[in-house]
């Protein structure tokens, strides 16, 4: 699951960005609203936090070119205390939460998940396969009932492919779910985290399947 925030106050980027990081996401960081247009216009992200104060491009800006692409990427927007109006202008443009300064970090990661969970068409939020199953919400996974032991990017490796079951998923396309800006990850290191979770999926006869030289699959069991 991968998440843009959009925020010029660098403390406070920086202590949601390492927050979110520890609960498994991959987060990217941006300062102004240009930088945030362009990131989204390169590359695809599971939700944006959105500050509305940006410099070179104000985050409803921002936002309205977003929506203007026809992008249905969740986005939470971060408001002043006293900023009524540009709550409703943002919720008129298209965001879908606004949560306002100063607030908890328990709350905005609750929100977070409840607009992950939104962003994912109305998919429910238990997950099942077989023998295994994968809670979106509590991002924990069980086999016959005994939870597995999954590092985060098991865990998040996991979750793209119980989405899609039967659906081939790229090499390129997790490096992008699962890696931040700046990470030196390779398709050949995807490799290893895929080797690790069939290892652990083993006892739930849920097999990962390689589509050589293009991608991997989970099988669909009953």
């Amino acid at each position: 699951m991968r998440i843009l925030i959009a925020e010029d106050d660098e403390v406070l980027a920086d202590g949601l960005a390492r927050s979110l990081r520890q609960s498994g996401y991959a987060v990217d960081s941006v300062k102004t609203g240009s930088e945030a247009d362009s990131a989204l216009t390169a590359s695809e992200f599971d939700l944006l936090i959105l500050d509305i104060g940006l410099p070179r491009m104000n985050g409803l800006e921002v936002l309205r070119r977003l929506r203007g692409r026809d992008s249905r990427v969740p986005v939470l927007l971060l408001t002043a205390l006293d900023g009524v109006d540009d709550r409703v202008r943002g919720l008129d443009l298209g965001a879908d939460d606004y949560l306002a300064k100063p607030f908890q970090l328990a709350e905005l990661e609750a929100r977070v998940r409840a607009l992950t969970r939104r962003g994912a068409a109305g998919a429910p939020t238990l997950l099942k396969n077989g023998a295994l199953s994968y809670d979106q919400v509590g991002k924990v996974a069980h086999v016959n009932g005994d939870m597995l032991e999954l590092s985060a990017r098991e865990l998040a490796l996991l979750e793209i492919l119980i989405q899609r079951p039967g659906r081939m998923v790229s090499k390129e396309q997790l490096v992008d779910h699962l890696c931040q800006w700046g990470e030196e990850v390779s398709t050949n290191a995807i490799e290893v985290y895929v080797h690790r979770l069939r290892k652990k999926l083993e006892p739930s006869q849920v097999r990962i399947s390689t589509v050589r030289g293009l991608g991997y699959f989970m099988d669909r069991n009953p």
